[in-house]
């Protein structure tokens, strides 16, 4: 039998983890747990497909929330738009979910071949000012938007293969298998040849451009992908509300995506999800007490910083590999303590004779 390719182990995992994350909403009923997961699946995403940029492109976006809200947006509008669940029937939802994502890539493009040309702090800068223009015209364009109030009046959510979104059940397993499927999308870029192409534009951009590769078409091409894969958590999150707001493309919400990879860690793949997941109890924790939870996550923060020196899950990862170094070193120093004794023994015999 041959082995699993990297990609077939990838989706392999993939799907154990959409299994494990039904069988918990059927172990555990709740729908407080299965809304909560169904939130953090939104958050995740958005950090997850940031990370690709921060992580792994060496870019940081301070505008990356405008492609979260506008996939909720595009999602929402599509719906809403007269006649179209009527022409479309069953194939409404995965239509406008579609749409969601190649509308936003196209933004996330058209932004990218601008952004791309400039680095450091003046790309950050960059993005952040196509983040405020979407903001305004999301404010502005109100018969479609419906300015501050958002999408009001609902997103119709059909029933499509046999799927009914107004159910909690339904709704849990279907963002389930959407946060799933961005999440391995991320996966499969980091592991391929173009993921290496990254980690070398991040590492040193001249000597990668030096060794024949376009940088430019690079980075475009991870915010691109970044910016699609964003569009999901948006449109997870406007099945979850059935509804979408101007708040979701606010630089708060990009720069609280941050504080997820860097609480999480930098390094590490699923560094982003157990930011999420840090940031989601730190505030939960907090509201039981006060309502100061920006004052708890900034303390986190600053210990993380500060103390730990890098995120919760890179220092897990390092503390166990150096345990097992440590356990390793002093397993070699005993089996060489007990090659020498045996010398010592047979040069004693060898004396002896």
């Amino acid at each position: 039998m041959k082995p699993l390719t990297t990609v077939q182990c990838d989706c392999l995992i993939a799907f154990v983890f959409f299994l494990a994350l039904l069988a918990l909403g059927v172990i555990f009923p709740s729908l407080w747990l299965m809304d909560t997961l169904t939130a953090l699946f939104a958050s995740g995403l958005l950090a997850m497909s940031l990370h690709l940029l921060v992580g792994y492109t060496g870019l940081v976006s301070f505008g990356h929330a405008a492609y979260f809200a506008a996939g909720g947006y595009v999602f929402g509008m599509v719906l809403q738009a007269n006649g179209f669940v009527e022409a479309a029937g069953a194939w409404s939802v995965p239509l406008a979910i579609l749409a969601a994502f190649a509308a936003t890539g196209l933004f996330a493009l058209i932004v990218g071949l601008i952004c791309a040309r400039l680095s450091e702090v003046y790309f950050a800068f960059l993005t952040l000012a196509f983040q405020m223009l979407f903001v305004s015209l999301i404010q502005g364009l109100v018969e479609f938007t419906g300015g501050d109030q958002g999408l009001v009046g609902g997103i119709p959510r059909p029933v499509f293969l046999g799927i009914d979104l107004t159910e909690s059940w339904d709704r849990y397993a279907f963002c389930a298998f959407l946060f799933t499927a961005g999440v391995l999308a991320i996966r499969l870029v980091t592991q391929s040849s173009f993921g290496y192409t990254l980690r070398m534009v991040r590492d040193n951009e001249r000597r990668t451009a030096f060794l024949g590769v376009n940088t430019y078409r690079v980075k475009v091409v991870s915010f691109t992908i970044a910016g699609s894969v964003a569009s999901l958590g948006g449109v997870i999150l406007a099945i979850f509300t059935s509804a979408a707001y101007p708040e979701w493309a606010s630089w708060s919400n990009s720069g609280e995506a941050i504080f997820m990879i860097m609480l999480g860690g930098l390094n590490s793949f699923l560094g982003p999800l157990a930011g999420a997941l840090a940031m989601r109890a730190i505030n939960d924790v907090t509201l039981l007490y006060t309502t100061h939870t920006d004052l708890a996550k900034g303390v986190v923060i600053l210990f993380v910083v500060l103390i730990l020196k890098r995120g919760i899950l890179d220092y897990a990862i390092d503390l166990v590999r150096n345990r097992r170094a440590q356990a390793d070193n002093e397993r070699a120093k005993a089996l060489h303590r007990r090659d020498g004794e045996r010398v010592d023994t047979r040069e004693d015999a060898d004396a002896a004779a």
